[in-house]
């Protein structure tokens, strides 16, 4: 009651003093609008008004600059500030100033929520900083040693999103100093001064206060000591740290002190080095712990912690964060609405689902505000009366309550809905009950528990063989040998018990997908090798528990290609690549891909094993999406063409050339120049861009400078490259590098000058060196020698031949190929045709190819163009260098040889070798074309 007759006092006070006032200084009705807008909507506000007259000259004059942290020093340099009672006014008054300059803004439209937060924040800051710096200097004696206090914001100031009438969560910390002095314990002046800062901001004096303070974050909570040193704080999370915390720590940034050392100590803990899918659990256990104390507490209106609320939105950024973050530094960010951005760049959300939680971010927090303005009260809850509810609908700018409440429940839909379908609310992998509902069995399989004769009709012990066999397993004896191997098996045995859990989770459904797949046996065994590799990486098993679309697309991959089962094995972090299937199947944006593979080596400059792993990260992703498309029939689409595939498969390696030359060449202490005149230039299937999975790369290296140590200087320059390339590094081969098409093979210069270059190709090169030229092209480095070598190639490949000659030398090369090969260790097999080796084979192909190339160039140049042996066995037959017929025949023996090799690796065979009535038209029509070019 009294409360009430204060204001109603305060009110007519103020009316008298504001009517006083705006006939004084003839001030805008717009002002006066807008004041009384501000009284209509905050009982607060007119208490300020009323007590403090020249509160109303500061927002007359000033209501419409944004309150700046400049500003806000100012006012405390003017304020005489000698004890702690005057700190603590000088701060009150300031924060007075500050929200009712804010609140005039906010409600009438002066300012966005950006400007609130911002503003709330830089208050935040400047009082915790004020409050450290007077009693640091009040309680410190030895101002020799400096003092190393920090002050860490969590949660909405560490965010910048600080609310308008907000707790501030704090942790307090120091850094330990040898040359310590004082007769009182470091410990014991660090505990005092941080019980001052508290006090200083959140004591409630007549003027009121600066902000509440909250400190449970910190170890070990309200039991814990005030004021840890760093290294106890390190020690605390590595040792005791739980999830939550982790996604406490996520907004946590240092206000006062070394950010750095915070940053030594917590990042280990906060962002794991992998990607982190167990975060979804633990975040979703959180959110259902905030559920069910809101249901205790029956605070189902509050926007913050009730149903799509402000945490829901929170918990969807920050999940992304804790997942990714370790891998991608650019998710180390604070701010809520900025991460939402981050993750629709990076495809991580789709630009409709930012935009609605954007849209319902910002809203509640307008509300948010718009609730504590009314009282300087922290509170989240709908208003209950008809006359708070009025008061609210005006401030949010609604004709009245339903309006709003109807606006209000539709972003709480969006942001439910949402939230749902990222933590996988509405169907948990972890739940059984779908699966066992369809075939409980799946389950009694796997766990050795099949005792139920309905199931199969059958008593034990052959009760899991038939109902293997049933579910299309041919060989049910074998695979439940195995499933028995792996579940007595040590490194199940020895798993985390979360980990032997969640596997658990997997293998009945891993069971019933594998059974759908037209080779189920083999399906089954690629999968459990996969998941034996990866179940000690808890997070691994988390993500195909948390996203059985994945495990689905695992298990198709796995059945379709025993070789992407080992690649996966290999490399798991590209399970990550199979959960967004709108970007796995989508045709591949080169020029974007090599702008983020330079700005990811960009922000790793300076670390190059760090850049090295990146890059190989970035091309084994890459391949994962392609062999999706390539073995993947998705609806409304085929399986990727070959030809595709190579060009996919070139297009990645010359970006990653690219990209590699301009990284490595930064990080050399001999380089002379800050550009390289140094070109990459490649050949044979890079050259022709007919690329496999596991192709490696012809290259050569060629420069053009004058300097004087040019030639030692690019030496080592391709030395690195090899290496860069050819290490095998924790993520892997980037790939193998094959240099002996360089000048004078392997006897010769590891790079060559392009004058010297064009000397040898003109005066010194074989026949097969020029016909390996046929198929060469620039693909990296300085454009200009590119250019060069190009009219290099042109000037060689134009050259008039002696016909007969150029026939003996590329018979002779073919004979001693081939005798090479029958005679080494990978000798021809009766009734076994070589695709690549074996005559009417690709060689044959490719030498005829290159053969008609240097013999008609010089009077076709559009032979020149490197437009693959295809297209150019079309041309040449069109141009009527042999006969169209064959032409197209060869042509088409080409592309199914390369289709079976293809086939063959993705089978993880050794030899490229198929029994010889199944190529033999192909081979007649390449021995026919052979004997026509080469009749005499």
């Amino acid at each position: 009651m009294l409360h009430v007759v204060n204001t109603i006092y305060y009110l007519k006070k103020l009316m008298l003093t504001l009517e006083k006032l705006l006939s004084e200084s003839h001030a805008e009705t717009s002002f006066a609008a807008g004041v009384q807008r501000v009284l209509d909507c905050s009982l607060f506000a007119a208490r300020l008004l009323a007590k403090d007259a020249l509160i109303l000259d500061d927002l007359l004059e000033n209501h419409a600059k944004t309150y700046l942290t400049a500003d806000m020093q100012d006012f405390l340099n003017a304020a005489k500030i000698i004890d702690e009672v005057s700190l603590k006014k000088a701060l009150r008054q300031l924060r007075q100033r500050v929200i009712l300059r804010l609140m005039y803004r906010d409600l009438n439209g002066l300012a966005d929520l950006v400007e609130v937060m911002q503003t709330t924040t830089s208050l935040a800051e400047i009082a915790i900083q004020s409050a450290v710096k007077f009693n640091s200097e009040w309680l410190h004696v030895d101002k020799d040693v400096p003092c190393s206090f920090v002050v860490v914001g969590m949660g909405k100031l560490g965010g910048a999103e600080l609310n308008v009438s907000s707790d501030v969560d704090l942790i307090f910390a120091f850094d330990t100093d040898k040359n310590w002095s004082e007769d009182l314990s470091e410990q014991d002046f660090y505990n005092q001064l941080g019980k001052k800062v508290i006090a200083a901001l959140n004591e409630v004096t007549e003027d009121g206060f600066v902000f509440r303070v909250d400190m449970r974050l910190r170890p070990f909570g309200n039991e814990g000591v005030l004021v840890p040193n760093l290294d106890a704080l390190e020690d605390y999370y590595q040792n005791n740290g739980r999830e939550w915390e982790r996604y406490a720590w996520i907004k946590g940034r240092v206000i006062t002190g070394s950010q750095l050392g915070v940053d030594k100590h917590l990042k280990p803990f906060v962002f794991r080095k992998y990607l982190d899918y167990g975060a979804i659990n633990s975040m979703r256990e959180l959110k259902l712990q905030i559920h069910r104390d809101v249901n205790i507490k029956g605070k189902h209106d509050d926007i913050k912690l009730g149903r799509g609320g402000i945490r829901e939105i929170e918990f969807i950024a920050q999940v992304f964060q804790l997942i990714r973050g370790g891998q991608d530094a650019s998710l180390q960010i604070k701010s809520t609405l900025q991460v939402l951005k981050l993750l629709k760049n990076k495809g991580l959300l789709s630009e409709k689902t930012v935009s609605e939680l954007t849209q319902a971010y910002v809203f509640l927090r307008n509300l948010e505000h718009r609730l504590m303005y009314v009282d300087d009260a922290q509170t989240q809850d709908l208003p209950k009366t008809d006359e708070a509810k009025a008061r609210i609908a005006k401030a949010m700018n609604y004709e009245g309550w339903p309006a709003f409440l109807a606006q209000l429940n539709l972003h709480r839909k969006h942001v439910q809905a949402h939230f749902d379908a990222t933590f996988n609310e509405q169907a948990q992998p972890e739940n059984l009950s779908a699966t066992s509902a369809t075939a409980p069995w799946f389950d009694a399989v796997w766990q050795g528990t099949l005792t139920n004769v309905q199931a199969t009709g059958l008593e034990p012990p052959n009760a899991s063989l038939q109902a293997l066999s049933n579910a299309g397993y041919s060989d049910a004896s074998q695979t439940l040998q195995q499933l028995q191997m792996l579940r007595n098996s040590s490194r199940y045995q020895r798993l985390p018990e979360l980990s032997r859990q969640r596997f658990d989770t997997l293998m009945p459904l891993v069971i019933k997908q594998a059974s759908l797949e037209t080779n189920a046996d083999a399906a089954l065994l690629r999968t459990i090798n996969l998941l034996e590799n990866i179940c000690r990486r808890a997070s691994y098993l988390a993500l195909l528990a948390e996203f059985p679309q994945a495990l689905h697309l695992v298990i198709q991959l796995c059945a379709a290609s025993p070789w992407l089962a080992q690649y996966l094995a290999a490399h798991p972090i590209l399970l990550d690549e199979l959960l967004d299937t709108q970007n796995l199947y989508a045709a591949p944006d080169f020029a974007a891909m090599k702008q983020t593979l330079t700005q990811k080596m960009a922000e790793l400059a300076g670390d190059s094993e760090a850049q090295m792993n990146a890059m190989r990260h970035f091309k084994h992703a890459a391949i994962m999406r392609f062999a999706a498309q390539d073995l993947i029939v998705k609806a409304g689409a085929g399986k990727l063409p070959l030809e595709t595939l190579s060009d996919y498969l070139t297009a990645l390696a010359d970006i990653i050339l690219q990209v590699s030359l301009p990284t490595i060449w930064q990080g050399l202490s001999f380089k002379h120049s800050a550009e390289p005149q140094f070109a990459v230039i490649g050949y044979g299937k890079l050259g022709s861009k007919e690329l496999g999975y596991v192709s490696d790369l012809d290259i050569i290296f060629l420069y053009d400078d004058t300097n004087e140590n040019a030639s030692e200087i690019y030496s080592r320059f391709a030395q690195r490259i090899s290496s860069w390339f050819n290490t095998l590094t924790s993520a892997g081969l980037l790939y193998e590098t094959d240099l002996q098409l360089r000048p004078d093979g392997n006897s010769g210069l590891l790079v060559s000058s392009v004058v010297a270059f064009r000397e040898y190709q003109l005066h010194k090169a074989w026949a097969w060196e020029h016909q390996a030229l046929t198929r060469a092209r620039f693909v990296a480095g300085d454009a200009s020698i590119g250019k060069a070598f190009e009219q290099i190639r042109i000037e060689v490949l134009t050259q008039t031949r002696d016909v007969q000659k150029l026939k003996t030398e590329v018979i002779n090369m073919r004979e001693k190929m081939h005798l090479s090969q029958k005679s080494g260790a990978q000798s021809f097999e009766a009734g076994m045709f070589d695709i690549k080796h074996s005559v009417g084979g690709i060689i044959d192909i490719e030498f005829l190819v290159q053969y008609l190339v240097l013999i008609h160039a010089h009077q076709y140049p559009q032979l020149i163009k490197n437009i693959g042996n295809i297209a150019l066995l079309k041309r040449l037959g069109a141009l009527q260098m042999i006969d169209l017929d064959l032409a197209e025949k060869t042509a088409i023996a080409y592309r199914e040889y390369r289709r079976m090799q293809h086939t063959l690796k993705l089978q993880g065979a050794t030899h490229m070798r198929v029994e010889m009535g199944a190529v033999s038209e192909h081979e007649n029509a390449v021995k026919a074309l052979w004997n026509q070019v080469f009749a005499d």
